[in-house]
């Protein structure tokens, strides 16, 4: 419920336009990246932002369905409407403007493929709306700008503006929703306007009411927009680095998460796996745990992996979630390692999840349930005397992000832990000792998978991070 006291806040995604730049005939915000199409990553920042009230799609024509599908699939609760957007920016932002009605509320305008908005930016531009009525986000150039003119064999420079004055400007732009209407209301009653338009809508602000002050607030590097074909590159990378995180829950969320669900857990006789068989089964959840020490389920063993995930569904019937936190670590040079050693590590660490994965699907699609796999920080870049366990771990997460895309229609998600080092049997045995407060604990990264097991994330590798 809002308050009286303030206005509705209203997010504005602005998703008109198609790809031609990026060499696409459809709505480059219908690409995806890292498990996802742009238009989701962009909504679950949105979507998911305490500070909003509701939010408002525009959509390139002859795509709106797509976008409606979209909303319907990730359970939107905020995406009031799916509109359909004009032949320009200009044109989709007042038909936004207008379908918004008369009652006054801020709005914030962000192009939909910007999709690493970050919430601390919403949250700064709600704030400077209380005391501004226009505010744009915009970063510091860290390049030089130069003024072009005609030359005659091309173009030369006719000026270099004082770079430490200079901002690129970035969205959301958040107006009160009377002063953006009106100026774009003198801006479509200026006939010199379409020969003369401007870049945004600050500009809008900027040319036709002059005397309102427009605040800035500081953007980010990562709040870049998919605009040419490296940026597809850029911003699938940015996602893969990206510490997300799931929400963290309460008692009370757990247990409504948990109770009368099943659990299977691969690789849960100790450490992370033994923790979330602990914390899962307190919670009310049934729990079963499957490992080679435990009861002779090896996860690189197909058969024995079908075997165990048929018997708990025979059981129960019913797999809601399936946990792997199988995995070794065997450290040495690629060419002085045994064919044991390499087989071993590649049959655990890879496909130990891709059996789990292949057994398992049947019975999550019909609980539209959840696979959690798990990597390693060392996924990002290779290293010597890892490289077996370096490139299982990556192939891990790029198993998830693909998997995340395949099982999406189905309701199913999947993602993956990557806790940083943690005071497991498994690094006991490769490190030794060491010294006390350097390491997270079992039951930490246990807690945090699952809050992701119970989070509407899908294709995401999120970090688990030591407080310090």
């Amino acid at each position: 419920m809002i308050a009286e006291s303030r206005l509705r806040r209203v997010g504005v995604v602005l998703a008109g336009g198609v790809g031609q730049r990026v060499g696409l005939n459809t709505p480059k915000q219908l690409l995806k990246i890292a498990g996802k199409t742009i238009l989701e990553h962009t909504l679950d920042v949105f979507d998911g932002h305490p500070e909003i009230d509701e939010v408002v799609v525009l959509m390139a024509p002859g795509f709106v369905v797509e976008a409606e599908e979209l909303v319907r699939r990730n359970g939107y609760t905020k995406v009031g409407r799916v509109l359909e957007g004009g032949a320009s920016r200009t044109e989709t932002t007042w038909r936004a403007l207008c379908a918004l009605g008369e009652q006054e509320c801020d709005v914030l305008l962000h192009d939909a493929v910007r999709p690493l908005i970050e919430p601390r930016i919403i949250s700064e531009c709600v704030a400077a709306l209380e005391r501004y009525e226009a505010v744009e986000v915009a970063i510091p150039s860290s390049d030089t700008i130069v003024v072009a003119a005609p030359g005659p064999r091309g173009e030369i420079i006719r000026d270099i503006p004082d770079r430490s004055r200079l901002r690129r400007g970035q969205t959301p732009q958040c107006f009160r929703l009377s002063v953006i209407r009106a100026a774009y209301e003198r801006a479509l009653a200026d006939p010199e306007f379409p020969s003369l338009p401007t870049t945004d809508d600050c500009g809008v602000v900027l040319r036709y009411l002059p005397d309102v002050p427009i605040y800035i607030v500081p953007g980010s590097e990562h709040n870049m927009k998919v605009t040419h074909p490296v940026d597809v590159f850029i911003a699938d990378k940015l996602f893969q680095l990206a510490e997300n995180t799931a929400p963290a829950l309460d008692e009370e969320a757990y247990r409504a998460g948990l109770e009368g669900r099943t659990l299977v857990v691969f690789g849960g006789s100790y450490g992370i796996g033994a923790d979330i068989v602990a914390l899962a089964g307190r919670y009310g959840a049934s729990v079963h745990s499957f490992s080679r020490s435990q009861n002779g389920v090896r996860v690189e063993d197909v058969a024995a992996v079908e075997d165990a995930l048929a018997r708990v569904y025979a059981e129960t019937g019913r797999i809601d979630y399936v946990v792997n936190t199988a995995g070794v670590l065997h450290m040495g040079k690629l060419g002085e390692a045994g064919q044991h050693t390499i087989e071993e590590t590649i049959g655990v660490n890879y496909l130990g999840p891709v059996n789990i994965a292949r057994a398992s699907v049947k019975y999550l699609m019909e609980t539209r349930g959840h696979l959690l796999l798990y990597t390693s920080s060392s996924y990002t870049r290779g290293r010597a005397d890892y490289s077996l366990y370096s490139s299982t771990k990556a192939a891990v997460v790029n198993l998830t992000q693909a998997l995340a895309d395949e099982w999406a229609c189905q309701g199913v998600r999947v993602n993956c832990v990557n806790p940083e080092r943690t005071a497991t049997p498994m690094r006991l045995r490769a490190f030794g000792e060491e010294p006390a407060g350097t390491l997270l604990s079992p039951t930490a990264v246990a807690r945090t998978s699952i809050d992701v097991l119970l989070s509407r994330l899908t294709g995401q590798v999120v970090d688990v991070r030591l407080s310090r």
